[in-house]
């Protein structure tokens, strides 16, 4: 039921931790998968590794995205892509990081979705789609204005995307997981003031790891999850049931 027999799949964001960690999952579970971000080096070198495609585009270009997207067989998406921005209060956000964060976030991946959904409909075929969220769109996060913005918009883009395209075989899903703990994440969550209060409200009591989110995004794409749509589903070590 996860046996994705040559089906393809567009990973956007694949340089990263997450995405890359996709990318892998994926190639072992025998889907063509398109790495997809706009570093081309990294791209490069995890298509070395692992087989897949690597596929450079901006996010933020309606046009690049037409583009690389024009001509792909899509079965799935995975939505990856992402930009952090800044940590700051409502009184102290940078209205020029707000607008790159929800550009890159929700923006991105309603065009990303636009087009990929456009092709599925055209060629009559089911797929599945996966929207990489985060527990800042489930729960307010001090100093989380900006990119807990974007991912609520992230979530009610894959509500609506799920409804509209449902009549075509197309389910749509988020996952929302807590901190991956990275060396790009460490100098915020790694800050002995923030990480412990954090990880004393979270049940399991650690942060993920990127395998951690992979497995439940690999999931939701498979036909194993055949009948889940519209689904925002937190990973996040049970901190969002506080």
């Amino acid at each position: 039921m996860t046996d994705f027999d040559g089906r393809m799949v567009l990973v956007t964001g694949a340089s990263g931790g997450i995405g890359g960690a996709t990318v892998r999952r994926l190639v072992a579970a025998g889907a063509d998968v398109v790495a997809a971000g706009r570093n081309a080096e990294v791209l490069d070198a995890l298509a070395a590794e692992t087989g897949a495609r690597p596929l450079a585009f901006d996010l933020e270009s309606e046009d690049a995205v037409r583009d690389a997207l024009a001509g792909l067989a899509l079965y799935g998406v995975v939505n990856c892509g992402g930009f952090g921005g800044e940590i700051a209060t409502p009184m102290e956000t940078d209205i020029a990081v707000f607008d790159k964060v929800i550009s890159v976030n929700a923006r991105g991946a309603l065009l990303v979705t636009k087009y990929a959904s456009r092709g599925m409909v055209e060629r009559g075929a089911p797929g599945a789609i996966v929207n990489v969220s985060s527990q800042a769109g489930l729960v307010a996060l001090a100093g989380h204005i900006s990119y807990g913005s974007s991912k609520a918009a992230l979530d009610n883009i894959t509500r609506v995307s799920a409804l509209e395209l449902g009549k075509y075989g197309i389910r749509v899903n988020s996952v929302n997981p807590t901190v991956v703990m990275t060396p790009m994440s460490a100098w915020y969550w790694g800050r002995p003031e923030i990480e412990g209060p954090f990880l004393e409200q979270m049940p399991l009591g650690r942060w993920a790891t990127a395998e951690d989110i992979a497995g439940p995004i690999v999931f939701l794409l498979s036909d194993a999850a055949g009948m889940i749509s519209g689904v925002s589903l937190a990973i996040d070590g049970g901190y969002s049931i506080r």
